[in-house]
């Protein structure tokens, strides 16, 4: 199997991690992900609590294999507890992202916790080689949720193997084996995967989702604010978010400003229900290669399959 030097570190067999996805990556998402060799992400989003935290862990508590944990950066600081619970787990990763604050990193590396966070420009990858980050998260413009829509995921990739020693993995778009095996021939320590993994059937997701998930077309995502503005939730206007095209965006992305409440409240009642033809899926331009439900296992066999055998390909044409 394809392995890097940090994979091998890490105690992987693959150098695939899944994206901690509030609302997806659980505790069962990661824990299939380690157990099939990839680093498993539990992921705490925009409504992170400390139970939901513990509820996750109990979830991995038998696990064998490494696995990590994912925070929103501005959502651990105002929960209390949180950052110092997920610290005392003791995954093999804290990733801790989409904030300016880098005051977790000490108390992690005092724990001896490695970490990492996503960055989405040279600035902001300086900004965290400057406070001590171990692993730098290239994420591009393609990819899936919320992030700084700034640089394309090879040209981000590309100019941050050039300028920092630490690892660096690769985000945005990476949802086949090609694309693994084109992030890890250009350099990554391995591939940060998010969208790939929204239909498994360990994704805390609704047969809804994955149905939306599974129709939609390379061209059938929209980096938009809306969301976020008519749930009220605090995501500043430089973090939007990928997401899948439904009525919502295209009668509202643009004219956030215009929304009232009668807009807000079908929203929510859209979301209460599951109604994608308002409610917002999260989801990369990755997406369109996806036509199945998969174990997170077959998941990570396949796209390790196909990258091993593309650069054992690619090295003897040399």
């Amino acid at each position: 199997m394809v392995a890097t030097d940090w994979s091998a570190r890490m105690g992987l067999t693959v150098p695939i991690v899944n994206a901690p996805m509030g609302g997806v990556a659980g505790g069962a998402l990661a824990a299939a992900v380690s157990r099939a060799g990839g680093l498993g992400m539990l992921g705490l989003g925009s409504s992170a609590s400390l139970s939901q935290l513990e509820t996750g862990l109990r979830e991995l508590s038998e696990l064998k294999s490494p696995f990590g944990i994912g925070l929103v950066d501005w959502v651990a600081a105002a929960e209390p507890g949180l950052l110092d619970a997920a610290i005392a787990a003791r995954p093999a990763l804290l990733s801790v992202g989409f904030g300016d604050d880098f005051s977790w990193v000490a108390p992690a590396r005092d724990a001896g916790v490695p970490t990492a966070t996503q960055v989405g420009d040279l600035a902001a990858a300086q900004r965290a080689v400057d406070a001590g980050v171990d692993v730098l998260i290239a994420r591009g413009a393609e990819g899936g949720g919320h992030g700084a829509p700034l640089i394309g995921t090879l040209p981000l990739l590309t100019s941050v193997l050039d300028r920092y020693s630490v690892p660096v993995l690769a985000a945005g778009g990476i949802s086949s084996g090609r694309g693994v095996a084109a992030v890890l021939a250009a350099g990554a320590a391995g591939a940060w995967v998010g969208t790939a993994f929204s239909a498994c059937l360990e994704a805390s997701v609704s047969l809804a989702v994955r149905t939306r998930l599974l129709a939609a077309r390379d061209t059938d995502t929209v980096t938009t604010r809306v969301f976020d503005v008519a749930q009220g939730y605090p995501w500043p206007a430089t973090l939007p978010e990928r997401v899948l095209r439904n009525a919502f965006t295209d009668t509202w992305d643009g004219r956030e400003a215009e929304l009232t409440d009668a807009e807000r409240d079908a929203l929510a009642a859209a979301v209460a229900a599951e109604d994608h033809r308002l409610a917002p899926i999260n989801a990369g331009q990755g997406v369109g290669v996806l036509d199945t439900v998969e174990s997170a296992a077959d998941v990570i066999g396949r796209l390790g399959a196909e990258a091993e055998r593309l650069l054992g390909r690619w090295g003897e044409t040399r």
